[in-house]
């Protein structure tokens, strides 16, 4: 399925829904020329048309431009200002549904009250063959990635998720943290051995040679919001051109000029050809220097200043008012009666929607997307919406010839809403309580809302506990980008700020939980090695903070690593872990011990795993001598033709010592039934 407006958009300059139209909006169109700073050559204006038909529908066909063949335009649409901060001055804005955007050559400076931050970037296109062709800001045409192969793609209940910020950093040799863009074709160099990283050359485990993230084992990777953003790259919750990937993440130090759709296309293909789904995340409450604010303000946007009785400013599930942070909120609930850019058709619509239904569209043909992160449901303020985004993403998925098992539409609040699954409005959502469990009882503690350990571990371990109906509906994490804050800090810092002082045993501990646990698990870029901040994350400048791959190497967050990769390898494979089933066969707290042993798979099955955690400072006694053991009395039988295996030290388990191997502080031992 094709967004209508995009087919209009292939023989002409389109603008949807321009709210002041007593003067025509105008194109502004012209070359890109280099310099200090670049100009617009052969700058013209050429005023738009009413699309016969449609009221709200503005056009020029491209064959009446008087445009050379193959040749490389940069434009704005002028329009009357709508918006209600402003004068109502003529501005230049960006095409709202450019597919490239060139950050290079901004519009001019109005007078006040306009400013700086009313200077919008250009839009990008190619004329070719009569038609406007997409294409990157130096004329480099695209095609669309490859979907992956569906018998390359795994089901949403073996994915193991890595959330990817594209801000990282390195220390400099004056020992201070060095910020800079991760760029999609950095982040090729973690997904691909021979590719090579464009900001990052030089540390090792982006190096030629090395791929990270196949290394690790992942099978999905999710980067932060990769649509475009005026901010030069934080974590990128400040969009502001939906259809486009963002400038910076395609314009590496090396370029002359940004490369943002070529890159992605060549980063997707690069994950599905090697079996790991590509998921985006989506900031769909508010819009940051968007050019609908100067369009149209009154049918998109709404601001709770100027509206605070209007139900639109409230958050769903009586949550408070709608936060914009800095943007301007979407408005999803108000009707009218117009074009519908996705159908074509006229009719009642409500534009927000239909706008971000088109964007979705956008990012599921060119891209190949095959997961989708929404972020802030809440704040989103409509659930009807977010379910009918959810069904036309699954729809699109399944008329290429996607299966529901290998599409997954997860939203993100801090709440965990859960009747946004029982009324089937989203597939998942992030379960921001397995993180706040997992790190209370890393301390030895029980949860803040339990009233004992063990239902702690017990709702920690069993997602269905907490009122989720199937694992693929709960995402789970020890750590996300949301590190601002009292116990949002990076796990590593969080221990610290706790006062342990050895914390790798507590940090294998979290992710023995996690790859352990009911659920889908998602792994914050930089945990797997325990990273640590670089910067202040105190209100408010939590975006601040940068993945660090340098220090992969260092001994004791390699030996991490190496034990979160053995996890997840085994997570992504073994059958005992793709289904629901769960038992807790043994519970120690005596002597001050917290040992909690758990089964996961089915009763008698040949695919059975078995976890041994102990959440305290409790060892067997002189656990080190060959005659030394902890009895877990509750054992499963071994089948014929099994063994056991422990996965984390990759040892087999003589049958003389199943169930009764020593135990040390603050670790897990996951055993998994093999053939012999």
């Amino acid at each position: 399925m094709s967004a209508h407006i995009f087919d209009q958009k292939e023989t002409a300059f389109v603008l949807w829904r321009p709210h002041k139209t007593t003067i025509a909006p105008k194109l502004i169109i012209g070359q890109f020329q280099a310099g200090n700073p670049p100009t617009l050559a052969g700058r013209r204006e050429i005023n738009l048309n009413q699309v016969l038909g449609h009221t709200d529908l503005w056009h020029v066909r491209a064959d009446q431009c008087g445009l050379i063949d193959t040749q490389v335009y940069h434009y704005w649409f002028e329009v009357t200002d709508s918006s209600p901060f402003r004068n109502g001055g003529r501005i230049c804005c960006t095409d709202p549904t450019a597919f490239t955007v060139d950050w290079r050559l901004v519009s001019d400076l109005l007078p006040p009250p306009y400013d700086g931050n009313d200077r919008n970037p250009a839009a990008v296109v190619k004329f070719e063959g009569g038609k406007l062709v997409p294409c990157d800001a130096a004329g480099e045409t695209f095609i669309s990635a490859p979907r992956i192969a569906l018998n390359k793609a795994p089901p949403n209940n073996r994915i193991v998720i890595y959330e990817l910020p594209t801000t990282w950093t390195r220390i400099n040799v004056h020992g201070d943290p060095q910020i800079g863009v991760g760029t999609f074709r950095d982040v090729l160099a973690l997904v691909n051995a021979q590719a090579a990283p464009m900001n990052f050359e030089g540390i090792p485990s982006l190096q030629q040679g090395h791929s990270h993230l196949t290394e690790l084992g992942i099978n999905a990777l999710e980067l932060l919001p990769p649509a475009d953003s005026f901010v030069e790259r934080e974590w990128g919750y400040a969009t502001s051109n939906y259809f486009a990937p963002d400038y910076n993440l395609g314009f590496p130090i090396s370029n002359s000029s940004p490369t943002s759709n070529i890159d992605l296309i060549q980063l997707v293909t690069a994950c599905h050809e090697r079996g790991i789904r590509f998921f985006v995340d989506v900031v769909m409450a508010f819009g940051t220097r968007g050019a609908l604010e100067n369009v149209n303000f009154p049918d998109f946007h709404i601001d709770p200043k100027l509206s605070p009785h209007d139900p639109e400013t409230q958050q769903s599930g009586g949550q408070g008012t709608r936060e914009g942070f800095g943007g301007r909120l979407w408005r999803y609930a108000s009707k009218v009666h117009g074009y519908d850019p996705v159908e074509g058709l006229t009719g009642d619509l409500y534009p927000a929607r239909q706008l971000m239904k088109a964007y979705a569209l956008r990012w599921l043909a060119d891209f190949a997307i095959d997961g989708i992160r929404m972020d802030s449901v809440n704040n989103i303020a409509n659930w009807d919406f977010v379910q009918e985004f959810k069904g036309l993403a699954r729809e699109t998925w399944k008329n290429k010839g996607g299966t529901d098992d290998k599409f997954i539409v997860v939203g993100e609040e801090l709440s965990v809403p859960l009747d946004l699954l029982h009324q089937n409005r989203l597939d998942g959502l992030w379960n921001e309580d397995f993180k706040r469990m997992v790190r209370n009882v890393i301390l030895g503690r029980n949860d803040d809302k339990e009233s004992s350990f063990e239902w702690t571990i017990r709702k920690l371990i069993d997602c269905r506990l907490m009122g989720f109906h199937d694992g693929t509906e709960a995402v789970n994490y020890v750590g996300s980008h949301d590190v601002e804050g009292f116990r949002n800090e990076r796990l590593y810092n969080f221990l610290d700020n706790n006062g342990i002082v050895f914390k790798e045993e507590r940090i294998k501990l979290a992710f023995a939980c996690l790859l352990t646990a009911v659920g889908i698990p998602m792994i914050f870029a930089g945990d797997e090695f325990a990273d640590e901040h670089d910067l202040s994350v105190k209100h408010p400048p939590k975006q601040r903070d940068a993945v660090n791959y340098e220090r992969v190497d260092e001994p004791f967050r390699h030996r991490i690593f190496d034990y979160v990769t053995r996890l997840i390898k085994f997570r992504t494979s073994y059958d005992a872990l793709s289904i629901n089933d769960t038992s807790f066969i043994h519970v120690d707290f005596n002597d001050n011990k917290r040992v909690v042993v758990w089964c996961r798979g089915r009763p008698s099955s040949d695919s059975q795993v078995v976890v041994i955690a102990n959440f305290s400072d409790f060892i067997t006694m002189n656990a080190n001598h060959p005659s030394a053991e902890y009895r877990v009395h509750n054992w499963p039988s071994t089948p014929p033709g099994k063994k056991w295996r422990e996965i984390t030290q990759s040892r087999d388990v003589p049958a003389e010592w199943i169930g009764c191997e020593p135990i040390f502080p603050w670790e897990a031992k996951v055993y998994a039934l093999f053939d012999i």
